[in-house]
């Protein structure tokens, strides 16, 4: 399977947090899944980080580094996702989750998500 990690999944899968049910956790580390985080959500982390609303001890650095480590590819942002976010119905107004679900449905990827709002949306959801 491939999935697309919302921003928070993998901040908890990156950190080690319990906050990531075991069997989300299990289908990022098995290396027969093609697991990804956009690079929007490595973005919204770094500003985050910078104004102070994200309390997370893992540097932008380190987090690209353990993404690597795990075989979780960053997802560049294309026009084909742009297109499809000028077209996404307007249920809620977060530009990072709006790119990822974007991404998402593009790229045909299984979105691992624990926010309620993306069930809105025409993205297939896991968790």
């Amino acid at each position: 399977m491939e999935f697309l990690l919302d921003t928070h999944a993998f901040l908890w899968f990156a950190s080690g947090d319990e906050k990531l049910p075991i069997h989300i956790q299990e289908k990022i580390k098995n290396l027969k899944n093609s697991c990804f985080v956009s690079v929007a959500s490595m973005w919204e982390i770094s500003i985050k980080q910078r104004l102070g609303k994200l309390n997370s001890t893992l540097s932008i650095d380190k987090l690209f580094k353990l993404a690597e480590q795990n075989q979780i590819e960053i997802l560049q942002i294309n026009s084909e996702h742009l297109i499809k976010l000028s077209k996404l119905p307007l249920h809620h107004n977060d530009p990072f989750d709006r790119l990822i679900i974007s991404q998402s449905i593009a790229e045909k990827l299984s979105l691992i998500s624990k926010d309620t709002e993306f069930k809105n949306y025409p993205v297939k959801l896991i968790w």
